[in-house]
């Protein structure tokens, strides 16, 4: 009997540490992307901003935190992403540690793409203040925001050429 309830202590503390080291991974990488987005936002040419839009700084420490999540969740060997259905069951089956790696994954990938759009935009001498819009609908939709930008930029691009 002593030994049963010292090993279910035991598995109690370590789903306790578990659920304490989920929470702050995800809580870490939500914090930091929010920083590094009001970093490429406001001030896309200062030298905090320069390193992470010129490398995937987010994104690869973001990748880490993604790895982990997958790992401690028993991976995607049975995860079908070839249908809705299939879609569907990963999020109904979703565990906390599961439903983090699913959001740093749209996390890394939209700064990724904020990123690109400020690089872009700046080669094509587009004022930063165009771009704010674009930059912020990747920060909340994700794909919307490429197309905001697309238009912006094909916007500008006549806009040149005509005068």
């Amino acid at each position: 009997h002593y030994l049963s309830s010292k090993f279910k202590n035991t598995i109690l503390a370590l789903t306790i540490n578990f659920i304490f080291m989920t929470v702050l991974f995800f809580n870490l990488c939500n914090t930091a992307i929010l920083i590094a987005w009001a970093a490429i936002l406001f001030f896309p040419k200062s030298t905090v901003s320069k390193p992470l839009i010129s490398f995937p700084w987010i994104p690869l420490g973001i990748s880490f935190f993604y790895s982990y999540f997958i790992i401690v969740s028993g991976g995607l060997a049975e995860a079908d992403f070839s249908s809705l259905e299939g879609i569907l069951v990963l999020f109904q089956n979703a565990t906390p540690e599961s439903a983090a790696a699913g959001w740093l994954h749209y996390l890394a990938f939209d700064f990724w793409v904020g990123t690109w759009m400020v690089r872009h935009s700046q080669r094509n001498q587009i004022k930063h203040l165009f771009i704010v819009l674009p930059l912020l609908c990747t920060f909340m939709l994700g794909p919307v925001g490429i197309m905001v930008y697309s238009l912006i930029y094909f916007g500008t691009k006549k806009f040149r050429k005509a005068s």
